[in-house]
């Protein structure tokens, strides 16, 4: 799967092929959870293919150091090409609103002009992740970019989209931590199933 999705992902396969090692003997820096990084080139949909149909499962990982290998050598945006979403979420939630951990949940949004800005919310977006800095961790599914030609997306999907309380405290906390000063909106997945732009629920 790793290789199958770094090659879709424009990266060398035997970079995924290959479990990240660091180069050194010391003792890894365990993470406090598993979490997974997933791959979906939305760049040749194939004909009647279902949604979700190109998601690809790429490596699951709980030390500092397989973070940081996968992140420098293929989970950048910038290595990717137009079209294309990478997720970080919990190990065992799948990124996509039919999961059992996503289904009555929602997501903060933030949408991007410039490839930098959105690399660098990424990276700051997913050290605040693994290193657990939300109150609500347990409330939070993951992270997604969205590379695309004219505007990228940053999504952070979160579990129970009426905990408003939940929603407000992760959404003022993540506003800080990308270091942005545009209001952000949270979405329910219930009405994007409904329509395609849907409304916007809390705001921060």
């Amino acid at each position: 799967m790793a290789s199958e999705a770094a090659e879709e992902a424009n990266v060398p396969a035997a970079v995924a092929a290959e479990a990240p090692t660091t180069g050194t003997e010391k003792q890894p820096h365990k993470l406090e959870r598993k979490w997974t990084f997933w791959f979906d080139n939305q760049s040749k949909p194939k004909q009647g293919a279902a949604w979700g149909s190109s998601l690809r499962k790429v490596y699951t990982f709980d030390t500092v150091e397989e973070f940081w290998c996968l992140y420098d050598q293929i989970f950048k945006p910038s290595k990717l090409l137009g079209n294309a979403d990478i997720h970080l979420f919990k190990a065992g939630i799948e990124p996509k609103w039919e999961d059992p951990e996503c289904a009555n949940g929602g997501k903060w949004s933030v949408t991007s002009n410039r490839k930098p800005n959105l690399e660098n919310m990424w990276l700051k977006s997913l050290m605040a992740l693994i290193g657990e800095q939300f109150d609500e961790a347990d409330e939070i599914c993951g992270v997604v970019a969205s590379v695309r030609q004219r505007q990228d997306k940053l999504a952070l999907w979160t579990k129970t989209a009426t905990n408003e309380a939940a929603q407000m405290g992760i959404g003022r906390k993540w506003k800080e931590i990308i270091d942005i000063n545009d209001k952000i909106a949270y979405s329910f997945h219930d009405d994007s199933r409904r329509e395609r732009l849907a409304k916007s629920r809390y705001n921060v």
